[in-house]
């Protein structure tokens, strides 16, 4: 019995998801959370909270020499993030495809990004 709840507990993943501040001011929250729970995921932590644009280039550091960055940071600062850790078997892969491609555009219908996103250019 203890080495069954061990096994369980090893298949386990954990995974960060952040609905950014335009999600948040479209009233996105609970569309997004719902599609993880319909997949029976469960939210083990959640916080909201308004990053600074320090935090945001700590974030982003990897991206520091693209001509994007400062407007990405500047982005993820200008409101409040819904930051959220999901737990389950394969929510780490599940989590990535039902987010979607980065490019909105290249992401599928049925993914966050294909169906939620707004094309800005």
């Amino acid at each position: 019995m203890v080495q069954d709840q061990e096994v369980q507990a090893a298949e386990l993943e954990r995974t960060f998801i952040a609905i950014k501040p335009d999600g948040v001011q479209r009233g996105l929250i609970s569309e997004i959370i719902s599609r993880f729970e319909r997949k029976g995921y469960k939210l083990v932590g959640i916080k909201v909270l308004h990053p600074t644009k320090e935090f945001a280039k700590q974030h982003y550091h990897d991206l520091k020499e693209r001509p994007f960055f400062d407007g990405l940071c500047d982005f993820l600062s200008s409101g409040p993030v819904i930051a959220m850790v999901w737990e389950g078997q394969g929510v780490i892969t599940y989590g990535r495809k039902l987010i979607g491609a980065t490019d909105p555009q290249k992401s599928e219908p049925g993914t966050i990004r294909g169906d939620l996103a707004v094309v800005v250019g």
